[in-house]
């Protein structure tokens, strides 16, 4: 037999009078399962120093565990893809190179969209690129580069064709009238060993993942690209300084999740995930290798994907850039 609503209405009383939830509001409090971080890269770069600093803050403060899962292949498409189509309820995070992933869809044939299928979370820290050489490279100086470009043959590591280093690099490449050769990789780590092994000469990668390398001594740093100098490195001079007209390209970690994701679970995964990433034992990390923690609101995020995605855009049509 049918209920009327005067039953259900006392049905609920009786429940919530008893202690038991109720037949009208039993809504399940997010999260109450475990929340999985994908990586679209492989272990060792930056996107994944940052995850892993931040899974076990972000777990306890949760509730749940936090899981990372790197899902590399072409050029963080693979991962973001997987992303952007799980289910909208903030059980699966996309942690990127923000950055990159504006990039793609004038690079790529994309299986989504990343404006209609991901919506911004938070920004997470900012990286700015660094442009090292193999230590046997005879130059110091961006200048010298671009003369020894003239006359010997480069190998310009990059995360994969199409990422942001890549971009950055074609844009140096274009403004100084330097001639190299990019060697795409799937992940900035394996690019950094090459070049740490000499297998390949020239690398610009983001800082995070590069200064250990430069502070051994096993790579060289001939410029940041910021606008400003970096204190951990303040002896090293911009590419602006070298003739690169107000050049700034970087890696910047966020969060992404999928478009549709309930607003009110998107501002729970804000504000845990900025109060990870500025706790002091995580944050300590990152700065320390000249990753600055950079946190945005959700509608800032992804008006910053927009003009990063228009600005890129620009680059990868100048040159001609088109990867299937």
């Amino acid at each position: 037999m049918a209920l009327n609503r005067r039953h259900l209405i006392a049905s609920s009383a009786a429940l919530a009078a008893v202690g038991l939830p109720s037949l009208a509001g039993a809504q399940v409090a997010f999260p109450n399962k475990p929340v999985k971080i994908v990586v679209p890269y492989p272990p060792g770069g930056s996107s994944d120093i940052i995850a892993r600093a931040i899974s076990q803050v972000l777990g306890e403060s949760l509730g749940q565990p936090v899981v990372v899962d790197n899902r590399a292949g072409a050029n963080g498409n693979l991962g973001a893809a997987l992303v952007a189509q799980s289910p909208a309820d903030g059980y699966t995070l996309l942690l990127c190179d923000v950055g990159a992933l504006a990039i793609s869809p004038s690079v790529y044939k994309l299986q989504f969209d990343p404006s209609k299928d991901l919506r911004g979370v938070t920004m997470l820290a900012y990286s700015p690129h660094m442009l090292a050489v193999h230590p046997s490279v005879k130059a110091n100086t961006l200048q010298e580069l671009v003369a020894l470009s003239k006359t010997s043959d480069l190998n310009f590591a990059v995360t994969a064709m199409g990422s942001a280093p890549h971009v950055a690099g074609v844009a140096v490449e274009r403004a100084t009238g330097a001639k190299w050769t990019y060697v795409p990789y799937k992940g900035g780590s394996q690019a950094v060993a090459d070049t740490v092994a000499g297998q390949t000469q020239v690398i610009m990668n983001g800082m995070l993942a590069t200064l250990p390398h430069v502070q051994s001594g096993k790579l060289k740093v001939l410029g940041i690209s910021k606008r400003t100098r970096m204190p951990l490195v303040g002896g090293v001079p911009t590419l602006a300084e070298q003739g690169v007209k107000d050049f700034e390209s970087g890696t910047w970690q966020g969060v992404l999740v999928p478009k549709g994701t309930p607003p009110a679970v998107v501002a729970r995964l804000n504000t845990e995930l900025i109060k990870a990433i500025r706790n002091p034992e995580v944050r300590a990390r990152p700065a320390g290798q000249g990753a600055e923690v950079h946190t945005m609101q959700p509608a800032e995020q992804d008006a910053f994907f927009e003009r990063e995605r228009q600005r890129w855009g620009q680059v990868v049509q100048a040159a001609n850039i088109r990867l299937e």
